[in-house]
């Protein structure tokens, strides 16, 4: 005896672009667009019967469809009134997920001016917006979730890690000096509209770099604890961040080991990084 306890089905990772030619300095919007649908769909599982299933095809061409014609505002406005449209027209649809995430792009510089119409892509880190449409009418909720992945950040100083817990295992040496690194993916829950979508990102980025940058870590769990907090006394409209971080070790490299005649100083300037394992370190910090 089964039973079917849940399912939802979508299009992936649809990536668009969409360039603004309303003068002759363009703009570029880079997106991916995840979709999912959550309803009466428990038929095309049980007996392969498709008759309430929109192709995720549709889903496809309704996400660049709604690129141009509600591509005007920000990427949440976009992102709210795709998941709005899909839980609206589609009768057996009751809830509708929309993941974006977006590339960001420069402009090329030449003779110490902005190109009007070329860029050069700017990575790892990428944006993202996450917006879930449950039910219609007066009963229709809207969620938003902000954030950004990969953004990739390392101070060389200013980071101690000492005080801790040992077993007959620990071979691992404290210190009162590290580069601290790590690769930040943080999301932000909406509780209210703020004023400028595009304002409250950079808003809430620019204080967790900041906090990284100025916050003398005695751990890095220590550190997202005030990160957490900085983005939300930055923006009232947030209830909750979370954050994960991978620790990005940087172990000083051992020059002692050389026969050289002249000893090798390495005065935390080399350094070994090694990408795996790493210690993954995640916190949730909401307002009480």
């Amino acid at each position: 005896m089964y039973t079917l306890s849940a399912n939802q089905y979508g299009k992936g990772e649809i990536h668009l672009v969409r360039i603004y030619r309303d003068t002759p300095r363009h703009e570029i919007r880079d997106l991916t667009v995840t979709t999912a649908l959550r309803g009466d769909f428990a038929d095309a599982y049980l007996s392969g019967d498709q008759s309430k299933v929109l192709p995720t095809d549709t889903q496809k061409n309704t996400a660049f469809a709604f690129a141009k014609t509600h591509g005007e505002g920000a990427v949440e406005d976009y992102a709210i009134a795709l998941g709005r449209h899909f839980v609206d027209s589609d009768p057996y649809a009751t809830a509708a997920d929309i993941d974006v995430l977006v590339d960001a792009w420069d402009r090329v510089v030449i003779d110490g001016a902005e190109h009007d119409h070329t860029w050069v892509k700017r990575g790892p880190e990428r944006r993202t917006v996450r917006v879930v449409a449950t039910g219609t009418g007066a009963e229709q909720t809207v969620e938003v979730t902000g954030g950004v992945v990969d953004l990739v950040i390392l101070k060389s100083t200013g980071s101690e890690f000492h005080g801790f817990h040992k077993d007959e295992y620990t071979t691992l040496g404290e210190t009162d000096d590290r580069i601290l690194a790590t690769s930040l993916d943080v999301t932000w829950r909406f509780s209210a509209v703020p004023a400028d979508w595009d304002a409250a990102f950079v808003t809430i980025r620019t204080a967790l770099v900041s906090t990284f940058a100025t916050w003398h870590s005695l751990a890095l769990q220590q550190t997202l604890w005030q990160m957490g907090q900085a983005a939300l006394d930055a923006v009232p409209e947030i209830a909750e961040v979370k954050l994960t971080a991978p620790n990005k070790h940087h172990f000083l490299y051992d020059f002692t080991r050389f026969t050289v005649a002249q000893p090798i100083p390495n005065d935390n300037e080399v350094f070994h990084a090694d990408d795996r394992p790493y210690g993954l370190i995640e916190a949730t910090v909401s307002r009480a």
